[in-house]
């Protein structure tokens, strides 16, 4: 069946999304090595340049095949937001559009997805002293303020979700806005402007989580334990950045510090690993547009058979 005529008449975007392990990669470089097309990354933690055995990027012979963007092109001491990645994902598919080559997304990380497609909501700079006056309060105390402050906010996060209440409640007290009105504003979204092409690997669960596991077996056997150790080595990453908490770096640096042995640290890691993957499974599963086709088989049928 084909595309619309409207579709048609908007530059191409491929997609191929789903859990770790699912396939994707090869999949995204088969289409491209058919298409003359350009692989752009859409996973939050292969973008850090530090991690590319853990983060499970392509290699570098499979990064000579077709070009690849946006892999391990942030070094680890920065934080990669959706809002920068996507930012550089519109820049990178203009790019390519206009060297005639198909943008062929790949990644398992839903918020980088629907930032990139439906915008981000335009939430100020949030003033520092609100930030630190927040951040500083015990939980249970900042969800008893957002009750006063957002009580819709309050309602629809858990007491002990530090984070988003965190969030909620310095929105609503540096802008006077509650966060929602914010979300009801998303901008910079490309999804109307472009013919989406989206496949979804859903490969059977179990399945997936042995290919979990034997992954990570390879990772620690090929070079895994050197990676994350040249990453604890450096002083210029805080023990805070989004880097040392990647699947695999508490584990490994566990072991490194000697609390834990080689084969506990490469379980912890797998359970881990299997517990993300089953995360991304269930998001994928129900979350994304219903037209985005779901397959437990690595195919491009998905985009050839809507082809214009």
């Amino acid at each position: 069946m084909g595309s619309s005529p409207e579709t048609c008449r908007k530059p191409r975007v491929a997609l191929i999304a789903g859990p770790t392990a699912s396939g994707k990669s090869a999949l995204a470089i088969e289409l491209a090595e058919r298409t003359g097309g350009v692989v752009i990354n859409a996973d939050a933690s292969q973008v850090y340049r530090d991690l590319r055995l853990l983060s499970a990027r392509p290699s570098e012979a499979d990064e000579a095949r077709v070009p690849h963007r946006l892999f391990g092109y942030v070094d680890g001491a920065e934080a990669c937001s959706a809002a920068r990645w996507a930012e550089d994902a519109r820049a990178a598919i203009a790019a390519a559009h206009a060297a005639g080559r198909l943008p062929v997304l790949v990644g398992g990380t839903g918020l980088y997805l629907r930032t990139l497609l439906d915008g981000i909501a335009p939430v100020p700079e949030i003033d520092p002293a609100v930030r630190a006056a927040v951040r500083s309060l015990p939980v249970t105390d900042a969800h008893a303020a957002l009750a006063r402050e957002d009580a819709a906010a309050a309602a629809r996060l858990a007491p002990g979700d530090t984070a988003r209440v965190a969030r909620a409640l310095e929105v609503v007290r540096s802008t006077g806005r509650p966060l929602t009105d914010w979300q009801g504003e998303l901008i910079g979204g490309i999804g109307a402007t472009v013919g989406l092409s989206a496949l979804v690997l859903l490969p059977e669960r179990e399945t997936l989580m042995a290919r979990c596991d034997t992954r990570l077996e390879a990772m620690f056997a090929g070079g895994a334990i050197d990676e994350v150790a040249a990453l604890l080595a450096r002083d210029d990453v805080p023990d805070d950045a989004p880097v040392r908490r990647a699947i695999g770096v508490p584990e490994i640096a566990a072991y490194l510090a000697g609390a834990i042995t080689q084969d506990a640290a490469l379980a912890r890691a797998q359970r881990a690993t299997r517990r993300y993957a089953k995360r991304q499974y269930t998001w994928f599963r129900h979350q994304p547009p219903a037209d985005w086709r779901r397959s437990d088989v690595a195919t491009l049928e998905f985009y050839f058979s809507k082809a214009c």
